[in-house]
Formats: C-alpha cells, sequence, structure tokens
C-alpha cells in the first residue's frame, strides 16, 4: 500500500497539472483577469479538498479518472474563497501561501473579479462534464448548497459579523466553524458518495467522518494561528488574536483545543473502521492534521 506522503505527492501533481490546464482566454482585454484567477489558482497549498474527493471515491471502490474535473472545481471554489477571505474587507490579509495576496498584487476591484470568476467557472467546469446527468445535476445542487448561503457564504458573512466578539460562545463557534470551512469537506464528500453509489449506510460513516475530520481541521487551524511559525504557514499568525476573533484557542485553552482535537479526529478515524483498508487514507489524513505543520 502506498504511503500518506506518496499518494498527496502524486494526488496533488495530477491536480496541479489539470489546474494548469483549466483557464486560459484568446481575448487580449481579458488577459489579466485570467492571470489573477491563475494566480491564486495555481500558488500550490495541499490540494486537501479534491485529494480528499478522489480518496474517497476510491474508499468505496471507484476508478477516480473520470471525475478529475470534479475535484478540480472543488479546489476553484476553494481559491475564490481564500482571494476574498484575504480582501481588506474581510481579513485584511497580505499574505498566502507564502506570496502576495491577490489584491496586493492585482488591486482590490480585479481581486474581486478573480473570485467571481472561479466561483462561476467552477460550476461551468462542472456542468461540462460527460458524467450521469441526474448524477451530475445532484453534484451541483449539493455543492451549490455547501457553497452558498445556506454553507460557506453564510459561515463568511458570520465571521465578519463576530469580529471582535469574542463572546460568540461554543455553538457559535460550532457554526461558524462547521458553516466556514467544515461544509466544503463535507461537500467533496457528498460529491463522491454521489458518483460513487454509496450505499446508504456508507453515507453515514461518510458524513460522521466528513463531520470530525473538519472539526479536527478547524481546530488544528486554530492551534496554528496561536502557535505557527509564518514562514512555515505562508501566512500571518496571530490574525484571530488581532480580529478579536472566538476560537478553540481563545474559549478554552491551547492544552484543551489540542484535547478536542484528538477527540475529533478518534472519531473520525473509527468512522471509517467499516470501510476497510480501502479508506487508508480518510484515517491517515486525519492523523496527519494533529500534526501538521502549515
Amino acid at each position: 500500500m502506498m504511503d500518506f506522503k506518496t499518494y498527496v505527492t502524486e494526488k496533488k501533481a495530477l491536480i496541479d497539472q489539470r489546474l494548469g490546464e483549466l483557464l486560459h482566454t484568446d481575448v487580449p482585454q481579458f488577459t489579466k483577469l485570467y492571470d489573477a484567477m491563475n494566480y491564486s489558482l495555481l500558488a500550490g497549498g495541499k490540494r486537501i479538498r479534491p485529494i480528499l474527493m478522489l480518496a474517497t471515491l476510491e474508499a468505496l471502490g471507484k476508478d477516480t479518472a473520470p471525475y478529475v474535473d470534479v475535484a478540480c472545481a472543488l479546489e476553484c471554489i476553494h481559491s475564490y474563497s481564500l482571494i476574498h477571505d484575504d480582501l481588506p474587507a474581510m481579513d485584511d490579509d497580505a499574505l498566502r501561501r507564502g506570496k502576495p495576496t491577490n489584491h496586493v498584487v492585482y488591486g482590490e476591484g480585479m481581486a474581486i473579479l478573480a473570485g467571481d470568476g472561479l466561483l462561476t467557472f467552477a460550476f461551468e467546469l462542472m456542468a461540462r462534464q460527460p458524467l450521469d446527468p441526474a448524477k451530475l445535476a445532484q453534484c451541483i445542487a449539493v455543492f451549490a448548497k455547501a457553497a452558498g448561503p445556506a454553507g460557506m457564504v453564510g459561515g463568511q458573512a458570520f465571521d465578519l459579523l463576530s469580529e471582535g466578539n469574542e463572546a460568540i460562545g461554543i455553538d457559535g463557534l460550532k457554526l461558524l466553524h462547521r458553516m466556514k470551512t467544515g461544509i466544503i469537506f463535507q461537500g467533496a464528500i457528498d460529491l463522491a458518495a454521489i458518483l460513487g453509489d454509496a450505499a446508504p449506510t456508507q453515507r453515514a460513516l461518510l458524513e460522521t467522518y466528513a463531520r470530525q475530520m473538519g472539526l479536527t481541521f478547524q481546530i488544528t487551524d486554530d492551534i496554528l494561528d496561536f502557535t505557527g511559525d509564518e514562514a512555515v504557514l505562508g501566512k500571518p499568525v496571530g490574525s484571530d488574536a488581532k480580529n478579536h476573533k472566538a476560537t478553540y484557542v481563545t474559549i478554552f485553552s491551547l492544552d484543551e483545543a489540542k484535547r478536542m482535537a484528538g477527540e475529533a479526529a478518534s472519531a473520525a478515524i473509527a468512522a471509517t473502521a467499516p470501510l476497510g483498508d480501502k479508506a487508508w487514507f480518510l484515517r491517515d489524513l486525519v492523523s496527519y492534521l494533529l500534526v501538521r505543520a502549515n
């Protein structure tokens, strides 16, 4: 069986290659927009969301080759969200993945349009896939809801309204993280469940995994914002404290946040046990989140 690092490296290379082929224009007047879109889309990153979707398909015993573009659409959505998240009206960050943020390079207006372009292109890319029409329509509806006002956009709005308010409480914090971050992991797994013909019992297991894996990711993200190395993270540390945001570290403590992350990781790993050896990557991914440095 392939080890975790090799698997991630190979799948990331596959995703990166395909992403580099997707966004081109023959209209000279649109060149700067496409440059701005590609600047963020091709800036690197771990590609966890598309890799998670492909790994879930493999856990269900499916060939992933027909679904690489759907996975790339996930990364387009993620990249758009990062561009907008970094804007002066949002987190006002100047560094992302070790490079100046999109609005620093291209200006705020073009950055907004680059995000808009990536968001809408993601659904164009999904819609043109030669897959079963009923399944594809279901995938588009499920992911549009996850990425939209009932999901990620709603979470971002709540995040914006919560700035300067560290007293939103644990329920508010859970809602914020589930919708801003966890919902896209859930969406990636839901897409794989639809395309991979998951049985109802398998879907239930995967929903539990997605919820607990997303929680593990967010708690460790909060920990890294408190303890991380900016040079390793590729983005500023301490931005949550700067914006007076509630996090698992500020509401509880660093030690308690670490304990909660371990508890969520254990629950995620346990959920995948009935899927057997084919789900090895899903388990290893959660273990990696507990020790990641970026």
